[in-house]
C-alpha cells in the first residue's frame, strides 16, 4: 500500500494545530510523510494567528484537529487553520476532527437553548471545510446537520481486538445507559458475548444509575460508550454492577476527556482497567496504571489515503 501511496502522495499536504500533534505526527509517520510546517500561535490578547509555511496551492489539505481542551481554543484554531488555507489557494480541504465538541448539545430539549453541534457544523462549513473525518459522534444526527460529505469512523473494531486478545472469560458487554445500546449491541457481536444495559436517570444533574438489565452475576463485565466526560455515570454504573454481582469491571470508550475529577474517580473504583483511544491526548497524570491508550493513527491514515486517492472509504466505517 505505502509503495503505491509514494506515487500520489506529492499531493497531499497535512496540517495540525495544537490540540492534539503528537495525533498528526503518527498519522504522518503511517503515510511516510511529513507534516506541513505551519505556525499556530497566540498573541498576548489572546488572538489566534496561523501561517502555513510552505506552498499548498491546489493541494489536497488535510487538517488534523480535536475539538478538546480547550475546546474554544482548539475550534478557532481549526476555523483559522481552513481560512488560512482557502485563502491560500489549497485545492480540496477536509477538516479531520478526531472528537468533536459540543456532540452533546444536538438537539433543543428545553426552552430558548441552542442547538450547538449545528452551529459549530456550520462555522466549519462557512470557514471552507469541504469534507469532514470523524470519529464516533456522540449522536449519529449530526452528520446531517452538515452539507459537505462527512465520514465517521468508528474505534469499534481497535477496541474489540484488545478484549479479543486479552481471551476473557464469561464476559458480558454493559451499555452505560441506554442511548449508547445500539453501539454496545454492535460490540457484543463483533465479541460474541451478551449484552447488558444500565438503566438510569439523573437528579439534579448528577446520573443515578436504577437497574441493570441483563445478567451480570459472576461474570467479567466491560462497559461501553462514545466518551468519558467527568467519569460520574461509568462511577454509579460500576456500583451498581458490583451490587448486581459483577466479578471484574473493564470500561472502554472511543474518547477520554477526563474531566476533574474523573482521574481520581477511576483511580478510587473498582474497574479494573479503562481502555481509551487517543483522539484526545491524555497525559501521563490521568493514566495512573489504570488507563490503557490505543492509536487511532493508522485507521485516520488509511481513511486520509482513500480519501486522498478517490478510493472507497465504506470498508473503514463498520
Amino acid at each position: 500500500m505505502k509503495n503505491d501511496f509514494q506515487r500520489y502522495n506529492a499531493g497531499l499536504k497535512i496540517i495540525t494545530g495544537n490540540a492534539n500533534r503528537p495525533l498528526a505526527q503518527a498519522i504522518c509517520d503511517y503515510l511516510e510523510t511529513g507534516l506541513t510546517p505551519a505556525d499556530v500561535t497566540q498573541f498576548a490578547n489572546e488572538n489566534i494567528f496561523v501561517k502555513i509555511k510552505e506552498n499548498i496551492r491546489q493541494r489536497d489539505v488535510f487538517i488534523v484537529q480535536p475539538l478538546c481542551t480547550p475546546v474554544n481554543t482548539s475550534i478557532m484554531e481549526m476555523l483559522i487553520m481552513i481560512d488560512a488555507a482557502k485563502r491560500a489557494s489549497a485545492g480540496r480541504i477536509t477538516a479531520v476532527v478526531p472528537y468533536y465538541a459540543y456532540g452533546r448539545t444536538d438537539k433543543k430539549d428545553q426552552p430558548r437553548v441552542p442547538i450547538t453541534a449545528r452551529l459549530l457544523a456550520d462555522m466549519l462549513t462557512t470557514a471552507g471545510a469541504d469534507r469532514i473525518l470523524t470519529m464516533d459522534l456522540h449522536a449519529g444526527q449530526i452528520q446531517g446537520f452538515f452539507n459537505i460529505p462527512v465520514d465517521e469512523l468508528s474505534a469499534l473494531t481497535i477496541l474489540c481486538d484488545y478484549f479479543t486478545k486479552k481471551g476473557l472469560k464469561d464476559l458480558v458487554v454493559v451499555a452505560t445507559d441506554i442511548g449508547i445500546s445500539k453501539r454496545a449491541r454492535d460490540m457484543a457481536e463483533k465479541l460474541s458475548v451478551p449484552l447488558a444495559i444500565i438503566e438510569k436517570r439523573r437528579i439534579q444533574g448528577q446520573p443515578e444509575s436504577l437497574n441493570v438489565i441483563g445478567e451480570v452475576e459472576g461474570k467479567n463485565v466491560l462497559t461501553f460508550d462514545d466518551e468519558i466526560d467527568t467519569a460520574g455515570s461509568l462511577a454509579s454504573a460500576t456500583q451498581a454492577l458490583l451490587k448486581h454481582g459483577a466479578k471484574t469491571i473493564f470500561s472502554c470508550a472511543t474518547h477520554g476527556v477526563l474531566s476533574t475529577p474523573a482521574a481520581e474517580r477511576i483511580r478510587n473504583s473498582a474497574i479494573k482497567e479503562v481502555v481509551l483511544t487517543d483522539t484526545i491526548p491524555i497525559p501521563d497524570a490521568k493514566r495512573d496504571g489504570k488507563v490503557v491508550v490505543l492509536s487511532v493513527a493508522p485507521l485516520f491514515g488509511e481513511a486520509i489515503r482513500r480519501i486522498h486517492d478517490g478510493e472507497s472509504v465504506g470498508g473503514l466505517l463498520l
